[in-house]
């Protein structure tokens, strides 16, 4: 960006009266959000949640952009009905879309447009509503909830309770956080939740908070089982001795039986404000990103000497794999102080003893496998090219373990110092992919994120599973993964991007994964930015 980010804005996305595409039920929309500062083609921000059968949805996840009051930042909002579990929304009903830019939505503050079709005819009556909201206050509402006795509205089993947390605004109330559903339990215990305190009050602890109680139902018609009005004042004198309680009332149901007395007792054991630190605020604060890149070097690539290979280089020195190192590496390596990147290989059979590895430095140094700045890494995959015959299969758990032993070691140091990426380039159909599974989930828990390039043309699909943006990842024995940490992208998806396309793409949730891990491991930055002193005034 040419410069300085003026200020940080989180926009909330509403829709009503979207096309239903679905035949026996209502569409299920998502709304993903695009920009384009440049002349370069589109990229993608950021999804919301899927909203199941609804027609007139409210997205609960808001989206939190830099804006730059000299850049036009043109952005796109896209609604799509899913169907299905794939990331690509090519294979899903697209429901219209809202084109402007970021700084037209600032200045209207909340912006309520009809959407459009690709063809630009109207989609229908659907309208979209954008509010802008600039963020000024960093912090953070860690909550823990639970009920007890709340009406059963199902007749078959019991209700599927979730909480619908709102602000009060002059136009009316804002949805802030949705939590999970907790199925057919009448004392449910809802997982820990955050809310960012500006979502849920602007600033003000005495603002009013509503708190709405509801039975899921797959069809979208959500029964109210009762709702509350708080205050975060009132919600912080919460404690685990003393729990927070309020009575969930349905003032339908109270008009109606004469001794009516509530619809069940909401209790919040834990309402704690903290600060939430900032991508800038680790950096600045010292956190050093550690860059390590895995070339596949299996068969399904081709023959390196024909020019049909993905690895094949083109008398311009570039092929796929080249590309992806460079774009995203020159981006990554500014965040790190000295310059030395692991660089592995894997599926290729190694000298002296021509053994298949799925773990071998590109430099054969196992004692160290450093390359000096994004040119090394270069320059190694240019000379390991020739020496290794590419084989199989296409495992990934090696490489993705190999990285998190480090990351566990800087884990047990209990500061904030040290993250790691892991850039895999890849030209398919994972092989170890139950093993892969269980080697991000447990690296979840620790101090990395991973970035999983697709070269050349194969089929993506099990990549895409990997990516967990439509729901949390699971090892084969259940156990979940804590965070989303894989990002994937196809590179066909860029190859007539400028070459900043696609690290903008690959690395933009980076630092909402590295401050995600920080802010769970309740660690700060090694040390506060420091503060300039002022000319001639000596410093104690």
């Amino acid at each position: 960006m040419a410069g300085q980010c003026v200020t940080k804005v989180e926009l909330t996305v509403s829709c009503e009266h979207l096309l239903d595409r679905d035949v026996t039920s209502k569409s299920d929309p998502l709304c993903v959000l695009l920009m384009n500062s440049s002349e370069s083609q589109w990229f993608e921000v950021g999804r919301t949640e899927k909203v199941q059968n609804c027609l007139n949805p409210k997205f609960a996840k808001k989206f939190m952009l830099d804006y730059y009051f000299e850049v036009v930042q043109k952005v796109k909002f896209g609604i799509y009905d899913i169907d299905n579990a794939t990331v690509d929304l090519g294979d899903d009903d697209f429901l219209g879309e809202f084109e402007c830019t970021l700084g037209q939505i600032i200045s209207s503050s909340k912006l309520t447009r009809p959407l459009v079709l690709k063809n630009k005819k109207p989609a229908g009556k659907g309208t979209i509503t954008i509010s802008a909201e600039e963020i000024k206050d960093n912090r953070v509402v860690n909550f823990e909830v639970e009920a007890r006795k709340l009406d059963n509205k199902d007749f078959f089993g019991k209700s599927d309770p979730y909480l619908e947390f709102y602000r009060q605004l002059e136009s009316g109330w804002q949805l802030a956080h949705r939590t999970e559903v907790v199925k057919n339990n009448l004392n449910p215990c809802w997982r820990p939740f955050r809310i960012p305190v500006q979502s849920l009050c602007g600033g003000d602890m005495d603002k009013p908070i509503k708190v709405e109680c509801y039975d899921y139902d797959n069809d979208g018609s959500h029964d109210l089982i009762g709702i509350f009005e708080t205050t975060l004042t009132r919600l912080t004198e919460a404690s685990r001795t003393t729990p927070a309680e309020f009575e969930c009332v349905n003032m339908k149901k109270k008009q109606k039986k004469k001794h009516y007395k509530n619809s069940g007792v909401i209790s919040v054991k834990l309402c704690e404000i903290v600060k939430e630190y900032t991508f800038l605020d680790y950096i600045m604060g010292g956190c050093q990103i550690n860059f390590t890149v895995a070339v596949d070097f299996t068969g399904s690539n081709g023959d390196p000497r024909s020019p049909d290979s993905l690895h094949y280089i083109s008398p311009s020195g570039v092929n796929e794999y080249l590309s992806a190192i460079w774009s995203v590496g020159m981006v990554i390596q500014d965040y790190d102080s000295d310059k030395l990147f692991p660089a592995l290989g894997f599926g290729a059979q190694v000298p002296p003893n021509w053994q298949v590895s799925h773990e071998f430095p590109l430099n054969f140094n196992a004692t160290s496998p450093y390359c000096q700045g994004i040119e090394g890494v270069v320059e190694a995959y240019r000379l390991c090219l020739p020496q290794v015959h590419l084989y199989g299969p296409t495992n990934f758990s090696p490489v993705i373990n190999h990285v998190a032993r480090f990351a566990h070691q800087a884990a047990s140091q209990k500061t904030a110092s040290q993250y790691f990426v892991l850039l895999i380039i890849t030209d398919g159909v994972i092989t170890d992919l139950d093993q892969t599974r269980s080697a991000i989930v447990n690296a979840s828990r620790l101090p990395m994120s991973i970035i999983i390039v697709g070269v050349g043309g194969a089929d993506f699909t099990a990549m895409e599973f990997l990516d967990g943006d439509d729901g949390r990842l699971r090892a084969p024995n259940g156990e979940t993964a804590s965070r989303d940490i894989v990002q994937f992208v196809p590179f066909r998806n860029f190859q007539n991007s400028p070459k900043e396309a696609l690290a903008q793409s690959v690395l933009a949730e980076v630092p909402g994964q590295l401050v995600t891990y920080f802010n769970m491991s309740k660690l700060t930055p090694p040390s506060k930015p420091s503060q300039p002193t002022q000319t001639g005034v000596p410093t104690r």
